[in-house]
């Protein structure tokens, strides 16, 4: 096992790329700038070691970034109505990113952030630990943040990202990762024949702005029921009102009934890969990228829609204008705390 470093030189900024490595060759490749995870190579059943996440081939596209490839995102992850919220009476006003709207804790936000990064190697892992100090007012948000994320990968292929976070004010904190997954390998086919597995009964409604109207909907006769297996086509292909409103796929909150160990598995037939999901988390935002805009120059090609998934495990920002959702309510001094393993296997 063992950490290799690369300089990368984009512009005026210099960035490091730390690769992990298992003794499988398993390896996930990160960037200190926003904590990027740029490619993550797991073998097929044939043992042939492919790129199974969406990353650019010119790293000076990450300073734009709009799919938020790959990225560390934060302080919030997910859109917060009407840019703002209150805090014991006081209302704290954020950065309208998307229409209306705050998007993924604005800008630059932890996906354009320089984080600080110690890799470690022992017996049993290999991993980096990164850390950032958001300051007091940063984007609208209360409180000097302290925030530390792990990366591991282990020798049983599971890779695992672990958050820790306190804060000197109250405030609200969901952070996240949003790599898109392409179990195919060097993205060979889109993501339709992808098949995916949650531990959910619910999920949130959205309205025409992908904003929690306050309702929670079972997931019972609909193409959101995932918790026996469902091919993600099958949304792309609905009329269902929800699925049009993500403009014919999923960008939707599942809540996890956390009645398996794992909350969510994915499979991809013609490679053998699997994706299996383990989290401490309350939910998952899927989003199927369904809005991801065409032409961004790749790894290995051009983006076209439906090209990745992504597994947001986080709180729901809902929380902060709705009861019964999730909470994102970080008190002052308390300690935040969120665990999420992506483990690759093969299945035949």
């Amino acid at each position: 096992m063992e950490v290799k470093t690369d300089v990368v030189q984009v512009k005026d900024q210099q960035w490091k790329e730390f690769t992990l490595i298992n003794d499988n060759q398993m390896a996930v490749s990160i960037l200190n700038f926003g904590g990027i995870i740029t490619k993550i190579l797991a073998p097929d059943r044939d043992g042939k070691l492919e790129n199974v996440v969406i990353g650019f081939e010119n790293y000076e596209d990450y300073l734009d970034n709009p799919g938020f490839f790959g990225a560390l995102i934060g302080r919030v992850a997910g859109r917060i109505e009407k840019a703002q919220f209150e805090v014991d009476g006081k209302t704290f006003t954020l950065p309208k990113n998307e229409g209306e709207h705050h998007l993924h804790g604005g800008e630059p936000g932890f996906h354009k952030s320089i984080w600080k990064v110690v890799p470690f190697e022992n017996n049993d892992e290999v991993g980096l630990t990164l850390t950032l100090k958001s300051e007091d007012g940063e984007n609208g948000y209360p409180g000097n943040l302290w925030m530390t994320v792990t990366y591991t990968l282990n020798n049983d292929n599971a890779f695992t990202i672990t958050y820790e976070g306190v804060v000197d004010h109250k405030t609200i904190l969901t952070s996240t990762n949003h790599s898109y997954f392409n179990l195919s390998g060097n993205l060979k086919s889109d993501i339709q024949n992808h098949e995916i597995t949650l531990d959910s009964s619910q999920f949130v409604e959205l309205d025409e702005e992908l904003i929690p109207t306050g309702n929670i909907l079972e997931v019972d006769n609909t193409v959101y029921d995932f918790r026996n297996g469902r091919l993600m086509k099958d949304g792309v292909t609905s009329d269902y009102k929800q699925n049009l409103v993500a403009n014919h796929g999923y960008d939707h909150y599942f809540i996890f009934d956390h009645s398996k160990q794992e909350s969510a598995v994915v499979h991809e037939k013609e490679s053998g890969r699997q994706l299996t999901v383990i989290t401490d988390q309350p939910g998952v935002v899927m989003y199927t990228s369904n809005n991801l805009p065409e032409g961004l120059g790749l790894r290995e090609r051009e983006s076209v829609q439906y090209l990745g998934l992504c597994l947001e495990t986080q709180g729901s920002p809902a929380s902060v204008h709705h009861e019964g959702f999730p909470s994102i309510w970080l008190d002052k001094d308390e300690k935040y705390f969120a665990k999420t393993s992506f483990i690759f296997d093969i299945i035949d």
